[in-house]
Order: C-alpha cells, then sequence, then structure tokens
C-alpha cells in the first residue's frame, strides 16, 4: 500500500515539475495579441494529460500547485488569482467533458476548458474592476480559448495516444 502512494505522490511530483517547466517558458513568450488574458495555455496539455492518466482528483493537485508555484515562481502574486478562477472554472469544464467524450476527443474537452478559463478570468476581472464592461473583451477571449485550446488538446491528446501506443501509461 506505501508503494502505491508513493507512486501517486511521485506521479503528480513529476506531473506538477513539467506542468510548472512550462507555465515558466510560456510566460516569457510574448503575446502578439493586444487582449488582455490571451496566451496559449501550454501547462494546460499537463493538466488534460494528468486528468486522463492519474485521474481527476489527482489533476486538480497538479493544477492547483502549478498555478500557485507558477505564480510566487514568476512574481505574479496578483495574477495568481486570476488564474486561479480561471483554471478552477476550466478544471470543473474539462471534467464535465470528460466523461461525456472519448479519449480521441481530448481536443473537444480542451476547447471547452479554455473557453471556460477565459470566462471565469472574466469574472474576477469584473469584480476587481468593478464593472461588467470587462466583458467587451469576451468574444476575442472565447475566438482564441477555441484556437488555443484546439492547439493544447491536440497536443495532449498525441501525447496520450503516443505514450499509451508504448505502454508508458
Amino acid at each position: 500500500m506505501k508503494d502505491m502512494k508513493i507512486n501517486e505522490i511521485s506521479k503528480i511530483a513529476l506531473l506538477t515539475a513539467v506542468a510548472l517547466i512550462v507555465f515558466v517558458i510560456e510566460a516569457q513568450i510574448p503575446v502578439p495579441v493586444p487582449v488582455p488574458g490571451v496566451k496559449l495555455g501550454l501547462a494546460n496539455v499537463v493538466t488534460l494529460f494528468a486528468i486522463y492518466t492519474i485521474g481527476r482528483k489527482k489533476a486538480v493537485i497538479v493544477l492547483l500547485l502549478r498555478i500557485i508555484l507558477g505564480s510566487l515562481i514568476l512574481g505574479q502574486v496578483t495574477a495568481m488569482f486570476f488564474s486561479l478562477a480561471g483554471g478552477i472554472v476550466c478544471y470543473a469544464v474539462m471534467c464535465l467533458f470528460y466523461q461525456l467524450v472519448s479519449s480521441r476527443q481530448i481536443w473537444v474537452v480542451s476547447i471547452f476548458g479554455a473557453i471556460g478559463h477565459n470566462i471565469g478570468q472574466i469574472l474576477v476581472a469584473a469584480v476587481v474592476v468593478g464593472t461588467a464592461s470587462v466583458a467587451l473583451y469576451l468574444p476575442v477571449l472565447i475566438l482564441s480559448g477555441i484556437v488555443t485550446g484546439l492547439f493544447t488538446g491536440l497536443c495532449a491528446q498525441y501525447l496520450y495516444k503516443h505514450l499509451k501506443k508504448v505502454n508508458i501509461i
């Protein structure tokens, strides 16, 4: 029983470390779109992969650790609240769609998760700014969520498919 627990903790730690590395590297990439909140969300590849390989309960630990530690490492503690809101809504949406689609459609889960992430961030922005006018960014954020969600979803699906094929997962 202890070996299983160590195995689970090791998987969570490894996936968290990978997600953190991806998160920190992505933070260094300039975004060509002048709309706040638009980014690739490459660390979500790890979250999706975690949901499909270690389960939803352990994947949320990876997500929360990545957001909290990543924000502290980058010195973006204020931005952590936006990331937490977006990440939690994204995670909830992905868990819902995870139950509805097969592992051959991880990209669908990712698209809806990315849209959820953007909605979560807009809700926090509305509270912080004190006006719902920030919702004017929502159409652009949803469009970017579809594009970036498709990309990260295809990456996660490809990773999952090929690691399963070579019996690593």
